[in-house]
């Protein structure tokens, strides 16, 4: 029989961060400063990017006894994406976490510390937080909540046995994962060489104006959205539901909708034209469906008669953004007009050439696609597993 113990009665303490708040600065000279929030909490670990917070030695003095973490330490999300848990496995003479954090520390006594990590990332302790969760525009778990989770403790050999298990998974998963980072960086410089500008013969170097038509899209709203009806492409979703190319539409609008909005045929590209980054600012998916679809404002529909593809893999250069980034114009929300866009010069060789890049590209994308089929059916594969083996 496994018995169960609230949070608060199996670990030394749980607590969260302090906010230093002005005292922030980005110290590249000092990356060990680092000021741990919710958006580094990912896959049971703490993974740091270039935009991590760092933190002065003013502010480090004044949260240090509150939220230094050590090696063993767990993190939980207790506010925004609830429920992500890191298990701190290196050691961290300088990091601190923000009050968004909770940071438990572990009673090796009564449980081992990544055991408890992965109950904390299961089914049985998010049936319990979720309840509990509050806030109507951000939800939150209260430290009262989280002392109240109970646990499940077999002994301390059968918890280590299953992180065993577990670890097998994980590791799986991180391979999978560095995998895909290193395929993609490949895809990205080989990409960048074949569609360059430098190096390339001044015959195949085109400004946009010279080859296509610019197209404001219009007519389609979120709202005007049905189950069943003609396609249609909404620049919300280019951002997040579509690649660089598309036979198909996640969204549909009534024959009525359609014949009042503009419409993008079979080898059009659609195009944002505005967005709170740079970087998504012309994004863009070559249509490759037989049926015209209605397009949206904030959208671009560009006709012409090079490979669709091509163009589309064009805009994902480092020479695009380069000179993409000398004609955005605005500060909060930046858009380009169709007249800049016109500027833009893209390498442009023949038709034969354009398909033989194409093939190229198209072979490292589906390589990376096939990568990240296996990355998420693993991922399912865990969480079940995972579940399955914490269930007593």
């Amino acid at each position: 029989m496994v018995e169960w113990k609230p949070l608060n009665k199996i670990v030394k303490s749980i607590s969260t961060g302090l906010n230093p708040r002005k005292n922030f600065i980005l110290n590249e000279e000092d990356a060990s400063l680092f000021y741990v929030t919710v958006k580094e909490i990912t896959t049971n670990k703490v993974v740091f990017s270039n935009n991590t917070d760092r933190i002065t030695e003013n502010a480090k003095q004044v949260i240090n006894n509150r939220s230094k973490l050590s090696k063993g330490d767990i993190l939980f999300s207790g506010i925004g994406t609830i429920g992500k848990v890191a298990y701190v496995d290196i050691s961290t003479s300088n990091w601190d976490c923000s009050e968004s954090v909770f940071l438990i520390k572990p009673n090796e006594s009564e449980t081992y510390g990544k055991y408890l990590a992965y109950i904390l990332s299961s089914d049985i302790a998010k049936n319990q937080y979720e309840r509990g969760a509050a806030g109507a525009i951000m939800k939150g778990v209260r430290k009262a909540t989280l002392e109240s989770i109970l646990i499940p403790l077999p002994f301390l050999s059968e918890q280590q046995r299953i992180v065993e298990q577990l670890d097998t998974f994980t590791s799986s998963i991180e391979n999978l994962k560095e995998q895909i980072a290193q395929r993609r960086k490949q895809y990205e410089c080989y990409r960048d060489q074949l569609l360059d500008l430098e190096g390339k013969e001044e015959k195949d170097i085109h400004s946009w104006g010279e080859f296509c038509e610019m197209i404001k899209g219009n007519g389609v709203q979120k709202v005007d959205f049905v189950d069943e009806g003609v396609g249609c492409i909404h620049y919300g979703q280019i951002y997040t539901h579509y690649g660089s190319f598309t036979y198909t539409t996640n969204k549909f609008v009534s024959k009525e909708v359609f014949e009042k909005a503009r419409k993008a045929s079979k080898g059009d590209i659609i195009m944002t034209d505005t967005s709170e980054n740079v970087e998504d600012i012309c994004k863009s998916v070559a249509y490759l469906g037989e049926n015209d679809i209605a397009v949206s404002n904030h959208a671009l529909i560009i006709k012409h008669h090079q490979n669709p593809k091509f163009l589309s893999y064009s805009t994902l250069t480092r020479s695009f953004f380069n000179q993409k980034r000398k004609v955005v114009v605005g500060v909060k929300v930046s858009g380009i007009k169709p007249e800049h866009l016109a500027q833009i010069k893209i390498y442009l060789p023949s038709l034969d050439e354009q398909q033989r890049i194409v093939s190229i590209l198209d072979t490292f994308e589906a390589c990376i696609a096939n990568l990240e089929a296996q990355l998420a059916q693993r991922e399912k594969q865990y969480e079940y597993y995972r579940n399955k083996l914490l269930t007593f």
